[in-house]
């Protein structure tokens, strides 16, 4: 396997370097998908930020753009909330989503220290789901009015 990911790679290539970054998280992955040239983790939210961390990290991932955070609602599960994160590493031309799960009323450690831009989107994800990011500089509604009860 190259260095260099293009995206019109085949599915192989990047199954084999899912295979890698599996390996090298070992146990803090708990499953890796490979699906419209784009890679999924999912992890537990105690190894969420040693996940991202290893993303931005690593030579060959360097993901060191992080575009978005997102709450997904699964009103039926106990762990009903999940957080996404998409990552883009340009040196190797290539996307990353990393998912974890938090019960209502549960939170998560906040990716600010990691990337600056997180700080938005964990606002917002707070601001919709109620989803709270541990050690927040600044965890406070975004979108609705600081009255606002509930969340949308």
């Amino acid at each position: 396997m190259t260095s260099h990911i293009d995206p019109y790679v085949d599915e192989g290539q990047l199954k084999a370097y899912a295979t890698y970054v599996q390996e090298k998280l070992g146990d803090k992955v708990q499953a890796v998908e490979v699906a419209v040239k784009e890679i999924t983790l999912a992890c537990g939210k105690t190894h969420i930020l040693d996940v991202l961390r290893f993303l931005r990290d690593d030579k060959k991932s360097q993901f060191k753009i992080l575009l978005s955070i997102n709450g997904v609602d699964w009103p039926e599960e106990e762990e009903r909330f999940e957080v996404v994160y998409h990552l883009l590493s340009v040196a190797q031309n290539l996307r990353v989503r990393v998912k974890t799960r938090v019960a209502e009323g549960d939170g998560v450690k906040t990716a600010v220290p990691l990337f600056s831009s997180a700080n938005w989107y964990e606002r917002e994800t707070f601001d919709m789901y109620g989803v709270v990011f541990e050690e927040h500089p600044d965890l406070r509604r975004i979108l609705t009015d600081y009255g606002f009860e509930g969340y949308p």
